[in-house]
């Protein structure tokens, strides 16, 4: 049964922003530093975990390289993503969900650090009523994040959606019965998101854009 939607909660790589490509080569960088084995899929893969626990799925033999790891990928990332962007639509999408009186949250699994960065890039900081990076709370598939934006804005789980690019992410509404909404132009293929029962599947911002606002709109007729 539908409900009335009064927040959207996206995340942010993969989902809105254009960064996959970069984020895989960012990690390769970092393997090879450490001259550890990784492929493109593997890398691909994680996308979406807080950085301790991509560590941890991606190089578990060595535990003792972790930090370095990921020094080394935060670093590299920084240094050579200062051209990726929002996919086309996306501002033009939130800028509208926004004037119909919606609420838009992020929950992603950047660190703060990175996440005040790229707002900052995309100058979108006043767009979002709430933001939750993974280093500040606990990383998807486990809901707190999504917990803590709906105390924060006052928001129940069914009357919010979450929308993401991974399995991850939907598994994380679905934990707390939050509807979903998956997009198959990021990382996880449309068979592994449609394993955690998202109210639809997208293949392109435009078609989110029309998904999210025919949900926004039957509020208003409400």
């Amino acid at each position: 049964m539908n409900s009335p939607v009064k927040l959207i909660i996206f995340d942010w790589d993969g989902t809105l922003f254009d960064s996959v490509g970069q984020i895989v080569a960012s990690l390769q960088f970092a393997a090879q530093q450490f001259q550890q084995p990784l492929s493109d899929e593997d890398a691909k893969s994680i996308i979406g975990l807080g950085l301790p626990e991509v560590a941890q799925r991606l190089f578990p033999a060595v535990p003792e390289l972790h930090t370095d790891i990921l020094q080394a990928y935060s670093e590299h990332y920084v240094a050579n993503s200062s051209g990726d962007a929002w996919f086309e639509g996306v501002a033009h999408m939130l800028t509208d969900l926004q004037q119909q009186g919606v609420k838009l949250a992020v929950a992603t699994g950047k660190s703060r650090k990175g996440l005040d960065r790229v707002l900052k890039q995309t100058d979108s900081v006043e767009l979002f009523v709430a933001t939750r990076a993974a280093s500040e709370t606990k990383s998807k598939p486990h809901p707190l994040m999504l917990e803590e934006i709906l105390a924060e804005t006052g928001v129940q789980a069914e009357h919010a959606i979450m929308v993401g690019d991974t399995s991850y992410d939907l598994e994380m509404a679905q934990n707390i019965a939050m509807p979903s909404v998956g997009v198959s132009y990021g990382v996880h293929e449309p068979e592994l998101l449609a394993q955690f029962n998202p109210v639809c599947i997208v293949d392109d911002v435009a078609a989110l854009h029309t998904a999210l606002l025919a949900k926004v709109q039957w509020k208003q007729a409400v």
